[in-house]
């Protein structure tokens, strides 16, 4: 077990955020400790993606903060909040189909690019020493999540759970120090579950990473999440352990329901 820093990476101060009359999130507040392994949970529609786009800036608050590692970051363009250490998957996949599986890979390394946009077209020895080291860098990505094998494939051709891994790679390929993850488990039959859970726990360790995830299947979020927030209606309704939440009547209520 590793020893959580005092300070939260990430703290989520009473985020509110209201389209029209609609409130999709209110009042949500959560601490995310370094190497935490945490899972947000809810029926449809009670705003768990909502608090992702509020992270990583896709939707700016009403009201309420976001502080990753001490520094506000409320607000941020989501190029920036890459910048800053955080990157994301999606419920749906989103690969470039027609290019290979090492060129998805090489496309989230612009972020971290240091050579001008002159330095390709006068060839300059620096642009090709960072290509070289970005293109290795990006081979041991790709082995690490066990795809090296096909790194010269379409990413549309590869089985559902290789895709899953592909697009987690291109978001390691960022450095982040938060990875969150939208609903991974997705669409994967029982085996590709089992390995998505041992793969995110592999991952979490060897990379160091801070992991929030998202998920529907109760076996995933129970088997590996230390820590478990509860969503209903925009607000979070239960934190705990996974045996704290499985027996908590207002989250089984939330997706039971109670008779009359």
């Amino acid at each position: 077990m590793k020893v959580k820093n005092k300070e939260p990476l990430l703290s989520l101060e009473n985020l509110t955020v209201a389209f029209g009359g609609l409130v999709a999130v209110s009042d949500f507040s959560l601490q995310l400790f370094s190497g935490d392994l945490v899972g947000l949970i809810g029926p449809n529609g009670a705003g768990k993606t909502t608090v992702f786009n509020l992270i990583t800036g896709q939707y700016r608050p009403t009201k309420g903060r976001v502080i990753f590692q001490g520094k506000d970051i409320t607000g941020f363009s989501p190029d920036l909040v890459t910048t800053v250490g955080i990157a994301r998957t999606f419920q749906n996949i989103r690969l470039f189909g027609n290019l290979t599986v090492l060129e998805n890979v090489l496309v989230s390394f612009h972020v971290r690019l240091q050579s001008s946009f002159l330095a390709p077209m006068f060839s300059l020895p620096s642009y090709w020493r960072e290509e070289k080291a970005i293109r290795r860098e990006a081979y041991d990505l790709l082995e690490a999540v066990g795809l090296a094998d096909v790194t010269k494939e379409e990413a549309q051709s590869l089985p559902y759970g290789e895709q899953r891994r592909l697009e987690i790679a291109r978001a390691l390929a960022t450095h982040p120090s938060l990875l969150l993850l939208d609903e991974p488990a997705a669409g994967m039959n029982p085996q590709e579950t089992r390995e998505l859970m041992e793969f995110i726990k592999k991952m979490r360790d060897d990379f160091n990473l801070t992991i929030f995830l998202i998920e529907h299947d109760m076996k995933v979020v129970m088997g590996i999440c230390e820590r478990i927030a509860v969503m209903d209606f925009g607000m979070k309704i239960a934190e705990g352990t996974p045996e704290e939440i499985r027996n908590n009547p207002r989250v089984i209520e939330a997706y039971l329901g109670v008779e009359d």
